[in-house]
């Protein structure tokens, strides 16, 4: 109600509405979207007096001096520890690409309204109007004592690796940059589980990762901090290997660390003989190249709208299809990871979020569905009320292992 009393509808597309404004009663899209999709409510009511001399003054100068006096005190009678940044420049947003903080708005309201549907995590969008990393890093900290974490989403590779490193060394809060690290702790659990359903553990698989970006990098790492047995790295050039000269600093750490078997060639190279395929860039494999790849193998083609391996030709090759579209089995979806890791991370008053925590939320996230696999079930629906609470818990408990739990 809030949003039509400030942004009415006009219905005379008449002065500053007229023109080629959307017609909301065409487009559902439009509709739902009018006014935007969040608004703030007050958790305590100001109806007389007495009510708003306790919600502001003379009520609230009581909790301002204890908290200034005891500043941890900003955790319990505030809501700092119940809140989520979520921060955009609107250079990487979805498969829309650099389209400007004022456009990435829509996106970063809906991320917000998915931590509070799914984590119970309250969320604000905040949209920069800038690109350069130094200003970002800066304005991020400067509003950092509001919040009690920080979500980075859609800042476009390889920007983002510096951003989230150098905030999560200046703030004692969890710094999380969701197309990193939701897309690896999701892909990861329905690994597990693909693995398992083929009787087969992470350390007798050879996967192949189209795409060095965010997300390719990310889920390189933490396949490898779960014990994959060798995993490569394409980007349009084809496998990042040591043998390179052309790699960027980022992606000559991931030369580092990954290709145990010093693949070099093409993407369609590496497939011949390859366990996975991890999809995370867009453009097409060839079926060729997919026939190439080992019995019984597992193909992860996340590229929306468009898998990069459509899964009609997936499913004539592979014992298991994943993509990151809900109109297939076995979705890929960040949703099912972030609301759980931020609720078990603030629910401890986490200063950060480790790689142990991020293991432990997809190994939770993998058991949800456990005793239920099946070829298209290796990943619970984003809509199982079982993934938030076994998340949050999981995350709650390593951090508490990992010593950066707060209480």
């Amino acid at each position: 109600m809030a949003a039509e009393i400030v942004n009415p509808r006009s219905d005379s597309k008449t002065g500053a509405d007229a023109g080629s404004a959307p017609d909301d009663a065409f487009d559902p899209a439009f509709a739902l979207h009018r006014g935007g999709k969040m608004a703030i409510q007050a958790t305590v009511p100001v109806r007389d007096k007495d009510d708003l001399s306790l919600a502001y003054t003379p009520g609230v100068a009581k909790v301002c001096s204890a908290i200034a006096e005891q500043p941890e005190l900003v955790h319990d009678y505030t809501w700092k520890s119940q809140v989520v940044a979520v921060v955009t420049d609107g250079t990487a947003v979805l498969g829309l690409g650099d389209i400007g903080p004022e456009a990435s708005l829509p996106v970063m309201e809906g991320k917000a309204i998915l931590f509070k549907q799914f984590g119970g995590v309250d969320a604000v969008p905040i949209a920069l109007g800038t690109t350069d990393t130094d200003e970002i890093v800066e304005t991020v900290v400067r509003m950092a004592p509001s919040f009690g974490g920080v979500n980075l989403e859609d800042i476009s590779a390889p920007r983002c690796f510096e951003i989230e490193r150098r905030l999560q060394e200046q703030l004692d809060i969890p710094v999380f940059h969701d197309d990193q690290h939701g897309t690896a702790v999701v892909t990861l659990a329905a690994l597990r589980n693909a693995a398992k359903l083929t009787d087969r553990s992470l350390g007798q698989l050879r996967a192949v990762i189209s795409g060095a970006g965010a997300a390719g990098v990310a889920i390189a790492k933490i396949l490898i901090e779960a014990g994959i047995g060798d995993v490569a790295v394409c980007d349009r050039k084809g496998v990042v290997s040591t043998d390179r000269s052309d790699l960027t600093d980022v992606k000559r750490e991931v030369a580092g660390f990954t290709n145990k078997g010093r693949l070099t060639g093409s993407l369609e190279d590496a497939l011949d003989g390859a366990d996975v395929f991890i999809g995370v860039s867009g453009g097409t494999v060839p079926e060729e190249a997919v026939a190439k790849m080992a019995k019984d193998s597992l193909i992860f083609a996340m590229a929306n709208p468009t898998p990069e391996i459509h899964p009609d030709v997936a499913h004539k090759y592979a014992a298991v299809v994943a993509t990151g579209r809900s109109d297939f089995p076995n979705q890929i979806n960040n949703v099912l990871a972030f609301p759980g890791i931020f609720a078990g991370a603030m629910q401890v008053r986490a200063s950060r979020i480790t790689e142990g925590m991020k293991l432990a939320a997809a190994e939770a996230l993998a058991a949800v569905v456990a005793e239920e696999l099946s070829a298209d079930r290796v990943i619970p629906s984003p809509f199982d009320e079982r993934v938030a609470p076994a998340v949050t818990a999981a995350v709650a408990a390593a951090a508490r292992a990992e010593g950066v739990a707060r209480r």
